[in-house]
This record gives C-alpha cells, sequence and structure tokens, in this order.
C-alpha cells in the first residue's frame, strides 16, 4: 500500500488549501483515513479523520474550518481547509488503518500560512 499526499502550499492567512492523498491497494474502502500534521518542535497530531462509513472527527483547532472527505471510487481522502491562520503551518500527513491492516502514512505535504 502507498500513499501519495499532494495539494500543500504557501497561502495567505484567510485563504484555502485542498489537500488529496490517493492510496493504492484495493482495501480503501474498509479503512479509516486521517490526516495528521506535525508543525517544527512539535508532535504529530491528529487533525481529522474518516471512517469506512464516513463517520467524521475534527481535533477542536480545526472545527468549523476543515473538512474531511472520501471518495471511495478514486480511493482518495480530501482535506478541505477554509480561514486557514498561521498556527496551521506544518507538514500535513495522510494514514490509513483499519482491522489488521496497517497503519501507513504518506508522505507529507508542506502547508505554510503567512500572516
Amino acid at each position: 500500500v502507498q500513499l501519495q499526499a499532494s495539494g500543500g502550499g504557501l497561502v495567505q492567512a484567510g485563504g484555502s488549501l485542498r489537500l488529496s492523498c490517493a492510496a493504492s491497494g484495493s482495501i480503501f474502502s474498509i479503512v479509516t483515513l486521517g490526516w495528521y500534521r506535525q508543525a517544527p518542535g512539535n508532535q504529530r497530531v491528529l487533525v481529522a479523520n474518516i471512517t469506512s462509513d464516513s463517520t467524521t472527527y475534527y481535533a477542536d483547532s480545526v472545527k468549523g474550518r476543515f473538512t474531511i472527505s472520501r471518495d471511495n471510487a478514486k480511493d482518495t481522502v480530501y482535506l478541505q481547509m477554509n480561514s486557514l491562520k498561521p498556527e496551521d503551518t506544518a507538514v500535513y500527513y495522510c494514514k490509513m488503518q483499519g482491522a489488521f491492516i496497517g497503519p501507513y502514512w504518506g508522505q507529507g505535504t508542506q502547508v505554510t500560512v503567512s500572516s
């Protein structure tokens, strides 16, 4: 299984970005998918995840601003990030995990929000 994250970049505060994470393999529809982020000097933390039945969870810091979604037909998970803040600056990683599956991590994509 391989995960390929994309969509990061430099954006001004208040702007938006959409991250994508495409997976290989045939297990996509039965796993939980998550987005994590790691800022310099900090631990990697969960931002949002979505289960196989599309139940979602969001960290308090991103509730109301970020939306996670999945397209099982495309084996892709998305993170729509709106109203970005400088404190959202981090490397964002996607993760796939299920019962006796993984975890598998993507390679990370840099998000930088300027003030």
